[in-house]
Formats: C-alpha cells, structure tokens, sequence
C-alpha cells in the first residue's frame, strides 16, 4: 500500500470510529470515550503516514510527527508549512497536537459528560468526537493542497 493510500485509509477509518453508535446502556460514555480516543490514535497514525508521503523525495528514515515538525526538524517546504499550520492553536493540526499530548498524558484526550445533564457546559465546547470531525475535514482540505504541491514537483 503506498503511503497516500494508507494516509486515505486511516482518515476514513477515524470517520468510521467517530461515527459508531455508543449506545444507550450503562457502558454508553466509556464506549464513547474509547471511540474518541481510538480515533485520535487513528489520527496521529494518519499525520505520520502524511508526512511520509509528502516527504518521500526526501527519503527520510523516520516519519514520527513530533521529530518531524520540531523546530529543529528536516527543513523541507512540506514541513514548513505544516510546522507553521501547528503553531497556530486554533488551527486543525495545533488543536490535534494538543489533544495528543493529551492522549499520551495520564488523564487523556476523552472527558466524561457532566453527571447532571442541566449542567451549563463551560465555553459550551463541542464533546470531542464533534472537535475530531472538524479537525478532520479541515486536515482533509490540507492534505489536498499539499499533495497538489507535491505533484507539482
């Protein structure tokens, strides 16, 4: 499989993962959290398949996002641009690096819904599964334009 089809696959199966019914019985919001947190793994597997194929002509031995778009990473166009895309935190791949470090940290990436749902949600932010899809199809849209670039090369 060549990295552009293995970036497609990881994309739709995050879309897949986050449209999964939890259910309605009592594992509901654990089920819920899994699918979220699944997806963002997903997620992350789906950024380093990007980078190695907006960087095959680089040939670099390793694709690991957090080497990859470090300040001190591999001074390609490619990089660039996405290194500048991160660093702005309303941006898709600042808010995704963001629920990353979350992922690996000990709390993780998911939240438990408030247990009285007449709660007024902080801010009245989005649950995670909605912040996935947008973050989704806003890298969709990236990725395109980034690999109209590369075959411009």
């Amino acid at each position: 499989m060549s990295p552009r089809a293995r970036t497609n696959q990881l994309l739709y199966q995050v879309e897949l993962l986050v449209g999964m019914a939890k259910g309605d019985d009592e594992h509901a919001q654990a089920r819920q959290m899994a699918l979220e947190e699944s997806a963002l793994a997903l997620l992350e597997l789906a950024l380093n398949s990007l980078l190695k194929e907006v960087t095959e002509h680089a040939r670099l031995e390793n694709h690991a996002w957090r080497l990859l778009l470090a300040d001190g990473g591999p001074q390609l166009a490619e990089l660039q641009r996405l290194r500048d895309v991160m660093n702005t935190p309303e941006s898709w791949l600042g808010w995704l690096v963001h629920q990353l470090e979350q992922l690996h940290s000990s709390e993780g990436a998911a939240r438990r819904a408030p247990a009285n749902p007449a709660m007024i949600a902080v801010g009245n932010q989005a649950d995670l599964a909605t912040q996935l899809l947008a973050c989704l199809e806003s890298a969709k849209r990236e990725i395109a334009s980034l690999r109209e670039t590369s075959l411009e090369w």
